[in-house]
């Protein structure tokens, strides 16, 4: 088993909430196992520019998501199996 694991990144924007894909800016990680959510959006954050951004993050599994405060913009990252 290895001890890395990739990550897809997306950053676009919203309409209505909803992802829109307009535009799209996409990144790949290699992450070790056993990182905490908090260091995986960290991670993805810094790759899409958004360090420091402040917003609403959610976890669900394998995928996290993150939309900053006051941008119609959502981020993504999923585990790539």
């Amino acid at each position: 088993m290895s001890d890395t694991y990739t990550l897809d990144v997306e950053f676009t924007d919203t309409f209505g909430g909803a992802a829109n894909y307009c535009w799209v800016k996409r990144a790949t990680l290699e992450l070790p196992v056993g990182l905490s959510n908090l260091a995986v959006m960290r991670r993805a954050k810094a790759s899409m520019g958004l360090s420091g951004v402040r917003g609403q993050s959610n976890c669900h599994g394998d995928m996290w998501e993150f939309r900053p405060f006051g941008q119609c913009t959502v981020m993504f990252a999923h585990v790539r199996y």
